[in-house]
Parts: C-alpha cells; structure tokens; sequence
C-alpha cells in the first residue's frame, strides 16, 4: 500500500484484511497525522518514500520490498468485505501457481442498499518473480502481460466522501508543461481531470485528440463519448450530445447504457415515443460486463423510464407493468417509492 494522511480510512482497511497476508507492506509518501502510527499496530514494514508526483514509482518501491510469492495491492480507502475475504482464503489455498495476474471486481459506487452499482476489472494479485512494474505517473497501470486469470472477488472502494483534489490534474499540467509525450491513455485520463475539475471545453480537446490517435482501450474509446456528451450537455449543445452517443457505435455494437442515454435524450425532450424505443433497444442487446460496468442499465433504468414513456403515452397498464418490474429491482428507490404513491392514488 502507498499512503498519505490517511488515519481515517486506513484502519478499517487493515481490520478488514486482518490475518488474510502474510505480509503487510506500507510505503507513506509524507503522512503528517497519524498514519504512520495507526498502521504501526498491524505491521513493522513501514517505509518512507519521497513523493515526486509519481503513482508508479511509489507503487513499484512498495513491490521492491514484498518478498512472498504474489503480492497484492490495495489503496487506504479500500475494504475486503467478509464475502471476498473468505475467497481470498479459498484462493489462498488454492493457488493456480501458473497464472501471472489475477484480476479482482473494484466496486467504486453504490446504490442506496449497498449493492454495487458500477465495478471494473483490476490486476490486483500479481506474481513477485515476473518484476511487473508500475506504468505512468498517475492512473497507473500495470501491462497485463502473462497468463491472466479473472476471479469473481471484488474489493470495495469505501470512500466516505469525495474531496476535489487538483494533484493528479496538477501532475498532467507539469507533463505537458514539460513537454513531455503523452500517450493515448495519458489524453484520455487528463481529460477525465479536467472533465472534474469543471474545465470542459479542456476536457474535450483531450477527449478528442485520444479518440484521433486511433490507439485506444475499446473501453476507454466508448467511455470518452460518453463524456464528451456529458460536456456537450453542459456547453448546452444537445445535438452535439446527441452525435457523441452515436459516436459509440464506431468502436462497437450499441451498448445498453448508450442507448438508454439516447433514451435520456428523447425523454427530455418529452419525445416519449422515440425515448420508448430505445429503452426497448436497451433490453434487447447484449449486456457487456468485461469493460466499466454499471449494473443499473441492465434492467434498472430501461424499465423505470419506459414506465414514465408509457405512462405519458397514456398506456397505464403498460406503465404499471415495468413500474413493478423496477420495484423487484430496487424497492427502496426514492423514484420507485414515487412511483408506488403515484399509482396508489391513479387506480383505474
């Protein structure tokens, strides 16, 4: 683990792990709270390392002093919840010596009863004696290179709250001030922190440059327009919004997310028949779990939606029927529980 000024995460993410490792390795890049002591009471391998705006070369200090035979990482702010610590053991004592990394779920958002609503692969178990190191100075990566093994054990992203924080734009900006070379994923990460940051018309630029190299993670191309549609609909240009959805469909076949955003789209527009079509659209295609995946599109937000389109249409049988489909989803929706009082009081 790589930290700084954490005392108020770290400790809930050591109990978590608690006799899971058989070693627990901490680098602290200038703490000055308490970590450096909260982290005392679970290991004496404590380190210091001098930040110099690098996540990589924090990250590979931290594997450079690991010494069994696979190493796995976490951030502070992360938990093993009892469901996955329990198949890390069985993963433990089951070991596949063969494979190189194991990737783990990261669940990084929630819904309101806690289910994971948007998770993503990450290398997470990585063998020791392949010297796989860390790439890029933020939003690091390591090449997954080698034999790769998935595994259905997710890691919980338990951020309390979310604080705007400018280091990682900050380190782009000194890149590009540097004249230093950025790669496609380097385009498209800045134009995530500046998407942040509020910077949009920025953020497209980037967005767009990474889309021309040509060179980019199917995922990463898709996600992109995803946020160039998002700064159109702040730039208050909803046609151009409307393009960078279709834009998606260059780099694979529609998406339910896309196409429940086109949805969106038309919804707004109290276009209802239009919107009713490509929630439809949204449930009959494919759902594609392996990139950034946001469980709610699946079934969640077509039939929630298509319940308001058929509602307007002035089909209220139909608008009861996906009522009650969203309300098996998530009965403890605050929409839902809307939704319950509205056809309470429009019995036919």
């Amino acid at each position: 683990m790589i930290v700084k000024n954490e005392e108020n995460n770290i400790e809930n993410c050591l109990n978590s792990v608690k006799n899971l490792f058989d070693e627990i390795i901490i680098v602290d890049t200038g703490s000055t709270d308490r970590t450096k002591e909260v982290v005392g009471k679970h290991t004496n391998k404590v380190y210091d390392f001098k930040w110099i705006d690098n996540f990589s070369a924090a990250r590979n200090f931290a594997f450079s002093k690991a010494s069994k035979d696979y190493i796995m990482w976490l951030d502070a702010d992360d938990i093993v919840k009892k469901d996955d610590y329990q198949k890390l053991l069985r993963l433990k004592k089951n070991m596949n010596n063969d494979v190189d990394i194991y990737m783990m779920k990261y669940h990084i958002a929630f819904d309101e009863n806690n289910k994971p609503t948007f998770s993503y692969y990450r290398e997470r178990l990585i063998k020791r004696e392949k010297n796989y190191q860390w790439q890029d100075r933020v939003h690091e990566y390591i090449p997954l290179i080698g034999k790769i093994k998935k595994c259905e054990i997710g890691i919980t992203h338990n951020k309390k709250e979310f604080k705007q924080n400018k280091r990682n734009l900050k380190i782009y900006q000194k890149m590009e001030k540097g004249k230093e070379k950025f790669t496609p994923r380097n385009l498209y990460y800045y134009g995530r922190e500046l998407y942040d940051h509020g910077l949009y018309k920025k953020a497209m630029k980037k967005f767009n440059d990474f889309l021309l190299t040509e060179e980019g993670w199917i995922e990463d191309n898709i996600t992109a327009c995803y946020m160039l549609t998002n700064c159109y609909y702040y730039l208050d240009n909803q046609k151009e919004a409307l393009n960078s959805l279709f834009k998606t469909f260059l780099y694979d076949i529609p998406r339910r997310k896309t196409c429940c955003l086109i949805g969106n789209y038309f919804l707004n527009l109290d276009n209802y028949l239009v919107a009713k079509y490509w929630y439809h659209q949204a449930l009959k295609t494919l759902i594609n779990t392996q990139g950034f995946y946001e469980s709610d599109y699946d079934y969640f937000i077509p039939y929630i939606n298509l319940c308001v389109c058929y509602d307007r249409l002035g089909d209220k049988k139909s608008a009861l029927k996906y009522h009650l489909l969203s309300q098996k989803i998530k009965p403890n929706n605050t929409y839902v529980i809307q939704n319950q009082e509205y056809f309470k009081n429009h019995k036919q």
